[in-house]
């Protein structure tokens, strides 16, 4: 090989890195912002008086206190926040979204004090994870009914789903979980709202711990439980890192969103286990017919969409149902992606929407409200669990954008060019190489010259 032909590979395949780096550079805009942030969480008593009282009895330990789950309703924005451990006064309260005087406000207790109270014979509200709230201004609270969890455990009962009146705050019904649809080890921590009819609503819970779904009717007011091996954990994917920390979970069905009803009537749910690299996807007419749900006849029912990837485990998700994506969290990377449903789930049709180091370990909850703006919850879950989150520093944020910022310039906004058209045009261009090498008179300036004007016509056209 002369030393010319050595000189063009080499800028060639120089020219070719940085073609590549720009290309994955451009496949998100971080366009999140930090809308709210603590160093701990804290509650609005009645007086400062109250509040001290609080901390001396040790009903109130803000180092105990980590959020969960978000919801926005209006201009309320609801956060739960489970009992781990001891001294959590409150396990579902809520800021408003018109006070904007400050970026750590402290949380009102959510529907009152009262319904915390543990030293009621039947307290109402014992720890949530999840809520959400419905078209029809109902707020659903799956409560998992256990206290201490990571310390003492007491459990007061089988978990339960609370409906609130969103209008006056009111409890519009409590189910109860019958035997048999709550397992030894059974842990529900998710919850997916079905709420095309606002009078014949479904609910879906997730149990990671004995991986199953737990169907809810609000029509018929029961619920039923389906098995399905798809629910269940991947062995190969219990590793996680973050922030520094080493740990394995075995946890099952975890992320569940659901689609715009389709012309049957019925939705698309879809759904992954914590520790899982893949995505699945069942219809809710099977979910919803109780007999055909509770059967072993579903196995085929249920659909395999893809794989996201290596130390692509995803946590909790959410489907703008106006756009098609779905958003959904990647707590191994510290980041939020999307995909574009009516896309096959692939690599290309997936994008980054934010990652951060600093600002989003652990991304614990996602969600759009009905404004379209995405908001996203980061806890730094796993240092509270196996190590000691520092009260001098910002521990928890919620991100928020509007869905048409987030999704801006990546695979999941609908006007752009698909990457294979990229991809060709790249390959087009390097495809010169041949010519090049064929080429004795072809000097290093000419080569220059050409990636250079390539990079100029890449860079014309809009990535994702």
């Amino acid at each position: 090989m002369s030393f010319c032909s050595y000189l063009i590979e080499a800028m060639m395949s120089a020219w070719f890195g940085l073609l590549l780096l720009w290309l994955v550079g451009a496949l998100a805009n971080d366009n999140l912002r930090v809308a709210y942030e603590w160093r701990e969480m804290d509650f609005k008593y009645e007086t400062a008086d109250q509040r001290w009282a609080a901390i001396e009895k040790g009903d109130f330990k803000p180092a105990n206190v980590i959020p969960f789950g978000l919801e926005v309703y209006k201009h309320r924005l609801f956060v739960t926040l489970p009992r781990w451990r001891a001294g959590v006064p409150a396990s579902l309260a809520y800021l408003d979204l018109n006070d904007t005087s400050t970026k750590m406000p402290a949380l009102k207790p959510y529907p009152s004090w009262e319904a915390h109270n543990l030293a009621e014979a039947e307290p109402e509200l014992i720890s949530p994870f999840r809520v959400r709230a419905d078209r029809c201004g109902r707020l659903w609270v799956l409560d998992l009914r256990i206290s201490g969890v990571l310390e003492k455990t007491k459990m007061y009962g089988a978990p339960q789903l609370l409906v609130y009146d969103l209008h006056n705050d009111d409890l519009l019904r409590r189910h109860t979980l019958p035997a048999g649809q709550f397992k030894q080890g059974s842990f529900l921590a998710n919850l997916a709202i079905e709420d095309g009819d606002c009078e014949n609503t479904y609910a879906y819970a997730g149990d990671l711990g004995s991986p199953g779904l737990v169907v809810y009717s609000w029509k018929d007011q029961e619920s039923w439980r389906v098995q399905h091996h798809y629910f269940h954990p991947d062995p190969m994917a219990g590793n996680f890192s973050v922030s520094g920390i080493e740990f394995q979970w075995d946890d099952g069905l975890y992320g569940l969103a659901l689609s715009k009803p389709l012309e049957t009537g019925f939705s698309t749910l879809y759904f992954h286990p914590l520790c899982s690299t893949m995505e699945f996807s069942v219809s809710t007419s099977v979910l919803r017919n109780k007999t055909l749900a509770t059967s072993p006849d579903i196995y085929r029912d249920f659909k395999v969409l893809g794989s996201r990837g290596p130390n692509t485990q995803a946590g909790a998700e959410f489907l703008d149902q106006e756009t098609g994506v779905l958003f959904y969290a990647l707590p191994n990377l510290n980041e939020v992606a999307c995909w574009r449903t009516s896309q096959n789930f692939t690599h290309n049709a997936q994008s980054r929407i934010f990652r951060n180091n600093d600002s989003m370990i652990f991304p614990s909850d996602v969600k759009v409200d009905q404004e379209k703006r995405l908001w996203v919850l980061s806890n730094q879950l796993p240092v509270f669990i196996y190590d000691e989150l520092y009260a001098g520093s910002i521990n928890f944020r919620i991100h928020t954008a509007s869905v048409k910022e987030a999704i801006e310039n990546t695979a999941c906004e609908s006007r752009t060019s698909p990457l294979p058209d990229i991809i060709n045009k790249l390959g087009d261009i390097l495809n010169t190489n041949v010519i090049l090498k064929s080429t004795s008179a072809a000097s290093p300036m000419s080569v220059s010259s050409l990636l250079m004007a390539s990079l100029g016509l890449l860079m014309s056209f809009r990535l994702f």
